[in-house]
């Protein structure tokens, strides 16, 4: 911990907003996790660049942040830097039927956007409390379609701090996977192809996308979405239901009643409680299934 006071100082001078000690539970949808060492909030690309060229300088551990709700950090917290990107980081511009905007912007914000200039394309999306560089960083999608179907470009920074411009065609983009998971790039930015169409059919478009995620999922409770990507020939919450682990709880994490391809925090969930349940669920479906369920969420 003998850096702290070095990167303060380094912050503090270069005018970064930043954060000490910062408990990972007040940013995380699951309202899980214990703190990081440092969190950082850059609102421009200068800004991005001398964060990560420090770290590197300090060879200190950095990842990047944004809306914290696929993700689930561990009780003992982060070491190290977390970057994260939201509303300082979330410049938005709308030029005919495309839209660029920066990675902390959110995905239900963008949605009103494009609804707003009578833009559709996007509202599959609505609903998903993600970031824009989230969606990019894991092809995010709901109801049949996917980030992939209408990004045409995104920007991102090397660890030189270097930027780029990348094609939707080489991002590798597939079922909750892209070429960022395997690179340490920082998504900056993604530019989209929307058409026009009435905003109020968008609207209803919009209404019956939220309308059935209030109804089958268990938007009440803290949560990070979908545990468990969809296996080849089934539905994760299918085989756990089938397995009879609906309710199935270990401390305050619970499979939700509601949908059983959710994981809830009823009130005091641990990362170990909720690490815990995964493991067995994953046991138990591959028991009883023989089918073999990988992780969506990420355990930092």
């Amino acid at each position: 911990m003998d850096f702290i006071p070095c990167i303060s100082e380094y912050f503090f001078k270069n005018n970064i907003d930043f954060k000490l000690n910062a408990s990972m539970k007040e940013y995380t949808t699951f309202k899980i996790g214990g703190n990081i060492d440092v969190l950082v909030f850059p609102k421009t690309i200068l800004e991005i660049k001398k964060i990560i060229l420090y770290c590197l300088k300090k060879k200190k551990h950095y990842i990047f942040l944004g809306r914290c709700s696929n993700i689930l950090v561990d009780d003992d917290g982060i070491r190290g830097v977390g970057i994260l990107f939201s509303h300082n980081f979330s410049e938005t511009i709308i030029d005919g039927n495309k839209i660029k905007t920066h990675c902390g912007m959110p995905l239900s914000k963008l949605c009103i956007t494009a609804y707003e200039n009578s833009l559709s394309g996007l509202e599959f999306a609505w609903g998903i409390p993600g970031s824009v560089g989230g969606a990019v960083y894991m092809n995010a999608g709901a109801y049949g379609k996917e980030i992939k179907d209408i990004i045409i470009e995104a920007e991102y920074m090397d660890e030189k701090g270097d930027i780029y411009k990348i094609h939707k065609n080489e991002m590798e983009l597939g079922y909750r996977t892209s070429i960022f998971m395997k690179k340490s790039y920082c998504i900056l930015s993604m530019t989209i192809d929307l058409t026009k169409k009435k905003s109020e059919e968008i609207k209803k478009d919009m209404d019956d996308i939220i309308s059935r995620r209030l109804e089958k999922q268990p938007t009440n409770f803290p949560s990070a979405g979908s545990v468990f990507k969809r296996p080849n020939g089934s539905y994760a919450g299918f085989l756990i239901s089938e397995c009879g682990l609906k309710g199935y709880s270990i401390g305050d994490a619970q499979v939700s009643e509601k949908h059983a391809g959710f994981i809830i925090n009823k009130g005091n969930a641990t990362c170990s409680d909720v690490f815990s349940l995964m493991e067995h669920i994953r046991e138990e479906v591959f028991k009883k299934t023989n089918y073999y369920l990988e992780y969506e969420i990420k355990k930092i």
